[in-house]
């Protein structure tokens, strides 16, 4: 067995464990004290940003045209397609959100032809519509830091997904 405990320290007293305590504490406070920003900086965009997003926006936004387009002109793929029609509207929506400034604007019709009637031929045109669109994300990419950067590549990525199923 050991010898008896040491006594309690006296009241009002400082041990070497309440004063590393104390110390850290304070540094704590004068570290948090010293970086006061208003907010995320590395995440601020340039003018130029600002257009690059609205852009892809854009882009995105001829996407989901480019499905409702092809759902309507060969409404047997929807079935099939609506799942990734609603992915790519919430890949819109949320692109809206990080874009700074007033994007909400109607949706435009994708370049090109209209969508064929033939389901095969129709799943042809909307995987054009799904690539070009995700190699826009993703050339933009590089352009940005934080957030949006990754939000442009995520969403990059998941139309690169969508356009593997389209195959």
């Amino acid at each position: 067995m050991s010898g008896p405990l040491p006594a309690p320290p006296a009241a009002g007293t400082f041990t070497r464990r309440s004063l590393l305590v104390a110390a850290l504490a304070g540094t704590a406070l004068v570290a948090t004290g010293c970086t006061g920003s208003s907010g995320d900086e590395t995440d601020a965009v340039t003018p130029a940003q600002v257009d690059r997003l609205a852009a892809q926006v854009r882009v995105q936004e001829e996407v989901v045209a480019a499905y409702d387009q092809a759902l309507s002109s060969a409404p047997g793929l929807a079935a099939e397609l609506a799942p990734l029609a609603a992915q790519a509207r919430a890949q819109l929506d949320r692109l809206r959100a990080a874009a700074p400034g007033d994007t909400a604007t109607a949706s435009a019709a994708p370049a090109g032809a209209a969508a064929p009637t033939d389901p095969a031929e129709a799943r042809v045109w909307l995987r054009g519509a799904v690539g070009a669109a995700a190699t826009a994300h993703a050339e933009a990419c590089p352009e940005f830091t934080g957030g949006r950067a990754a939000l442009l590549g995520s969403i990059a990525a998941g139309l690169r997904g969508q356009d593997g199923l389209l195959a």
